[in-house]
């Protein structure tokens, strides 16, 4: 939208690949490990990530629509959802991982951070739906 010659759109994004340190924590484990995250369009952006915590791993793939904040550069919030699954020794299960949450680009450096809000709800032999979860991650971006 343009008002007077003065351009209010906030892009959401500000750079096209991160690569980073993702930590899943709240009620239960933390899960910590690395992490992608790529916009395919100003707006769309797919995630990856591969968290370890004791014997489970838990790999997953998400996607984000993102949007920036007018008026704060590198500023921007998103929501999304994406499926997980749980890899542990003794059994293996599915998770819906919704999220909605803030990141913020450093706009002089390739760095950007994020905090989210993840609940959990995992699909098994012991279904379960966990609300108090959240992720922070940390990106080198290009």
């Amino acid at each position: 939208m343009i008002v007077c010659g003065v351009s209010h759109r906030a892009d959401a994004q500000s750079y096209r690949t991160g690569v980073g340190l993702f930590i899943d924590a709240g009620d239960g484990r933390t899960f910590v490990g690395p992490h992608i995250k790529h916009f395919f369009s100003p707006n769309n952006a797919g995630q990856a990530m591969i968290l370890f915590a004791g014997r489970t791993t838990i790999i997953g793939a998400e996607y984000s629509y993102n949007q920036g904040v007018a008026g704060a550069p590198g500023l921007s919030w998103y929501v999304g959802v994406g499926p997980q699954v749980a890899i542990r020794r003794e059994d293996s299960y599915f998770i819906i991982r919704p999220a909605g949450g803030m990141e913020f680009k450093i706009p002089s450096a390739p760095l950007a951070a994020s905090l989210d809000w993840r609940p959990m709800w995992a699909l098994g032999e012991y279904s379960e739906f966990i609300p108090g979860r959240f992720g922070v991650a940390f990106k080198f971006t290009f």
